[in-house]
C-alpha cells in the first residue's frame, strides 16, 4: 500500500496524514478493501485542514495481517526458474492425479500387487527346483500333481510377500506423513511395526524378535540405498 505525505506522530496517536492530499492508489488490495480504506479516511476527517488520526494501532495491525497473512491474493507476476527444459505450470487436474499417486492407499495397494507378483515368482522358482526323489512308498508324481504343487507354492509365497509389502508401505507412508520428514527413521519404524505384528501370531517373544529383525533389516537396506 502506498501513502504519500504521511507523517509518524507516536504509536498511540496512530498514523497521521498531512493536510494536502491522500494518494488514492492502492497496490495489492481489492476494490472492496480500497473502498473501506477510503471510508475510514473520510470518517477520520482528512482533508478539512486539520491533522487527525487516520488509522489506530488496531487498524494498522489488521491491514498488516491482511497484506502479510492473506494466502489467497492473486499473484500478478510469477517468476519461474530457468532450466534446460521448458517449465510448464501444472493444472488442477494434474495436481489431483499426482496427489492421488502419492497418497498412502495408492502406495499400499501398489506394494500389495508388486509383492504378490514378486512372491509368486519366488514361490514358482522354489517349487521348480525342489527335488522330488521317488520312493517305493511314493512313486514318481504325475504332471497334475507337479502343477498343483507349483500353484500352492506360488500362491503361498505371493500372499506372504503381498501382506508384508502392503503393511510395510502403508505404515511407512503414514509415519512419513505424520513426521513430515523423509529419512531412515521412517523405514526403521515401519519395519519394526510390521515385523512385530507378523511375529505376534506366534507369540510375544516371536513378535519382539520379528520387530527387531525387521527394523535392523529395513535400516540396513535404507542405509545401503542412500549411500
Amino acid at each position: 500500500m502506498v501513502w504519500r505525505a504521511c507523517e509518524r506522530r507516536g504509536w498511540e496517536g496512530g498514523w497521521v496524514l498531512s493536510p494536502p492530499t491522500i494518494t488514492t492508489r492502492v497496490v495489492g488490495v481489492r476494490v472492496s478493501q480500497s473502498s473501506t480504506l477510503a471510508a475510514m479516511a473520510s470518517n477520520a476527517g482528512v482533508g478539512d485542514g486539520i491533522n487527525k488520526t487516520l488509522f489506530t494501532p488496531q487498524q494498522i495491525d489488521q491491514i498488516a495481517k491482511y497484506l502479510v497473512m492473506n494466502q489467497r491474493r492473486e499473484r500478478e507476476n510469477l517468476i519461474l526458474p530457468r532450466s534446460f527444459t521448458p517449465t510448464v505450470i501444472k493444472s488442477r487436474e494434474e495436481k489431483t492425479v499426482e496427489a492421488m499417486f502419492e497418497s498412502c492407499p495408492f502406495k499400499a495397494m501398489l506394494s500389495l500387487v508388486a509383492g504378490f507378483v514378486l512372491g509368486g515368482g519366488i514361490g514358482l522358482f522354489a517349487a521348480s527346483v525342489t527335488p522330488t526323489i521317488p520312493t517305493p512308498d511314493k512313486p514318481q508324481p504325475t504332471a497334475r500333481e507337479v502343477l498343483r504343487e507349483l500353484k500352492v507354492s506360488t500362491l503361498s509365497y505371493g500372499k506372504n510377500f503381498a501382506t508384508i509389502g502392503f503393511m510395510f508401505s502403508g505404515v511407512e507412508c503414514a509415519i512419513e506423513s505424520y513426521r513430515g520428514k523423509t529419512d531412515w527413521k521412517n523405514g526403521t519404524y515401519a519395519g519394526g511395526i510390521t515385523g512385530g505384528i507378523l511375529g505376534l501370531r506366534a507369540g510375544v517373544k516371536a513378535g519382539v524378535v520379528g520387530a527387531f529383525g525387521f527394523a535392523v533389516f529395513s535400516f540396513a537396506i535404507d542405509y545401503y540405498m542412500r549411500h
